[in-house]
């Protein structure tokens, strides 16, 4: 299998662990806290997650180049990023107003900050495993 079609495998996990995460916020944190902060205490919780499923699939994407690793955090926020416009907008009904605020860093929106997690968490990972 190509190591691009293994990176889609291992960010659908990230999607399904997201998706997860993002229900159990809105059913767990969102009361105590209100939306706007528990999302952005979710970019950090988010992270974590990605940090740890990348760590636990490296080996398997097969990448032995860092450029390898570099094109599939690409793809990975390439995807993340139409999978969030897609399902805010559509599935979910969002604003493009409610949407860009997650993205709006001086306002306090933080996804930029996991996206840039998503990004390097293949060449990190495979630094740390020793995959390159």
């Amino acid at each position: 299998m190509h190591i691009m079609a293994r990176g889609f495998i291992v960010w659908l996990i990230i999607m399904l662990v997201e998706s997860l995460h993002g229900i159990v916020r809105s059913l767990v944190l969102e009361p105590l806290i209100g939306d706007f902060r528990a999302r952005q205490i979710s970019v950090f919780i988010g992270a974590i997650l990605i940090v740890a499923i990348t760590f636990v699939f490296v080996r398997w994407i097969k990448a032995s180049r860092m450029l390898d690793f570099i094109i599939v955090g690409i793809m990975w926020v390439v995807l993340t990023v139409g999978f969030e416009l897609f399902i805010g907008r559509f599935a979910m009904d969002l604003s493009w107003e409610r949407i860009a605020t997650d993205y709006n860093l001086p306002h306090g929106g933080l996804m930029p900050l996991g996206l840039l997690v998503m990004l390097f968490a293949p060449l990190a990972m495979a630094k740390i495993a020793d995959e390159i």
